[in-house]
């Protein structure tokens, strides 16, 4: 958060009766008044840890009880321009914030915030730093709305600070208002485009923006800023190996997705020629489906179909070839492969695959019917050969 500087957490007096510290009178010391160790009647008082004389032993051998002060130097850390009360109200939040004390942070940046106001201090970096550590609050705790106003404020008085962008880019998203969500995570890869979680969201966006304005949807966003050259980082650097990993791995994602699409679209359009009676046209369809998913059994035996309605019987009977080799026992296939080899005059070979559709499915009207037609032509091809 910010610059603050971290610092370790105090156990206080180890009693748990400490007093929590007033906003009005931040990092108030601990240890004294009713919060401070009582004596225990009959010892002597604590010194440096032990007592009296006995070194940190009571009269009948226990332990005596350590009085340890919390260390709070990190509150007087340095905070930018800040004078030091105001300085100690943004560390006291940065700390609160890091301890998952979020109601509690955003008062301490509310506090800071009036005080540089009261105190007409002119330092546009650290008031911006207190409404983006204040938006973080806001954004934690489900308050877009508000996190949104405190990062436009804090971007008013430091233009493109990338946290903010951030931030508020997330609480758009949040609100679904996901036109803005984009503009700002595009701009946040302009100032750092090794920022992976603006790679990830506008990945995201990207596809919930098609979906809600259309194949047009660019033409709908808010312009998108010029980031000057002075605000960008790492516009030169080349991109880490993971980050390359993750593209490649959206790339392929969104080219699969692509090559969905284009499949069922295409098979979609071949299924209504062949039902329209255009087999030349539904042929160049399912070629098409086949070159983006070659192993698609459905499409070998509906191109198959399309081969024997212009009789290309060869043709038909690889399809059928095909689509066995994908699923050995798909009645289609062995139907249709029948037909070709009929159309073929291999009677023998057409009877064998009829076979093979009647012992998968006896109910099969069509196979009994085509099986008693090829065996007379095998018959008649007999007594024709015979003859000659």
């Amino acid at each position: 958060m910010g610059n603050a500087q971290q610092g370790p957490p105090g156990r206080g007096d180890g009693r748990g009766g400490s007093q929590r510290t007033q906003p009005g009178t931040p990092g108030q010391g601990r240890g004294t008044g009713d919060g401070a160790s009582r004596t225990a009647p009959g010892k002597s008082p604590m010194m440096n840890g032990t007592q009296g004389d006995n070194q940190g032993h009571t009269a009948d051998g226990g332990s005596a009880q350590m009085v340890v002060e919390e260390d709070k130097s990190y509150l007087d850390a340095p905070a930018g321009a800040l004078p030091p009360p105001l300085a100690r109200l943004k560390n006291e939040g940065n700390f609160l914030f890091k301890n998952g004390q979020f109601g509690d942070a955003l008062e301490k940046y509310s506090q800071a915030i009036v005080g540089c106001e009261e105190a007409g201090i002119d330092s546009p970096e650290d008031l911006g730093i207190l409404y983006s550590n204040r938006a973080a609050c806001y954004l934690k705790d489900g308050n877009s709305s508000d996190c949104i106003a405190d990062c436009t404020r804090a971007l008013e008085l430091q233009p493109f600070s990338l946290k903010p962008l951030l931030r508020r880019a997330t609480a758009y998203e949040y609100l679904e208002r996901y036109r803005k969500a984009y503009v700002d995570f595009k701009t946040v890869l302009q100032i750092d485009v090794s920022v992976q979680a603006a790679h990830d969201s506008i990945h995201r966006i990207t596809k919930l923006l098609i979906e809600q304005d259309g194949p047009n949807w660019r033409e709908k966003l808010p312009e998108i800023p010029l980031v000057p050259l002075s605000a960008q980082k790492h516009r030169r650097d080349e991109p880490s190996e993971e980050q390359l990993k993750a593209r490649a791995a959206r790339k392929a994602e969104e080219e699969a997705r692509k090559a969905e699409v284009r499949f069922n679209s295409l098979k979609h359009e071949g299924n209504d020629m062949v039902r329209q009676g255009r087999f030349q046209d539904a042929l160049e369809k399912y070629t098409e489906c086949l070159q983006i998913k070659p192993n698609e059994c459905a499409v070998y035996t509906n191109r198959a179909l399309c081969y024997l309605r212009v009789n290309r019987f060869q043709e038909a009977k690889q399809d059928c070839d095909s689509a066995l080799e994908i699923e050995p026992a798909n009645k289609k296939a062995f139907y249709r492969r029948a037909l070709a080899h009929k159309g073929l005059k291999d009677y023998l070979a057409a009877s064998t695959d009829l076979q093979e559709v009647l012992q998968l499915d006896p109910n099969v009207q069509e196979a009994e019917q085509e099986l008693e037609q090829v065996t007379l032509l095998f018959r008649q091809s007999l007594m024709t050969n015979t003859q000659g």
